[in-house]
């Protein structure tokens, strides 16, 4: 097992940057990055054109793998926040206090997954309400840091977020 595997959980129109910019950054640091979705090997195609490849399908993630999550926003968690195999691999990594790094409507996943209620949290304004329904406790920064878990609202607040992402993976080390 390579210790030092983040995966990346996309659907189709993810938001490119928010995929892109922590992929980037968390290799500049020594980090592996696993882009998961459906299925192993598939091109998957960001909301602005970008297009990735999975490594590995939802249903063959094994949380234990890899040291952090990262759900980059876009409309790729609205695509996939049903899926069992994705709320399993979720509460998997809440279950076992790795971090968690969700970004814009990446939150959406974690509403799903019934792991906000209580949580401090903060995402792109329209699923504001949405966050606080499901108990989560919203707050308008550009990254919030609540335990395990990280949030950010939108693409201009990605140094804030790929920063403390990197700062917990370094203090994972």
């Amino acid at each position: 097992m390579d210790s030092k595997k983040v995966l990346f959980m996309v659907g189709e129109e993810f938001e490119d940057i928010e995929l892109l910019y922590p992929y980037y950054r968390i290799i500049e640091e020594g980090f592996r990055p696993v882009i998961a979705w459906k299925e192993a090997n598939a091109r998957v195609t960001g909301k602005h054109g970008y297009t990735v490849i999975s490594d590995i399908s939802f249903k063959d993630v094994r949380a234990e793998d890899y040291v952090a999550l990262v759900i980059p926003g876009g409309r790729g968690p609205e695509h996939i926040r049903t899926l069992e195999e994705v709320k399993n691999i979720t509460r998997k990594f809440f279950e076992l206090k790795k971090p968690v790094a969700a970004i814009c409507h990446g939150p959406q996943i974690l509403i799903s997954a019934n792991l906000v209620k209580g949580r401090r949290l903060t995402s792109v304004t329209s699923i504001k309400d949405d966050v606080i329904a499901a108990g989560g406790i919203y707050i308008d920064n550009d990254v919030v840091v609540d335990e395990n878990l990280i949030s950010s609202r939108v693409p201009s607040d990605l140094p804030a977020f790929a920063s403390t992402l990197v700062k917990a993976l370094k203090s994972l080390k």
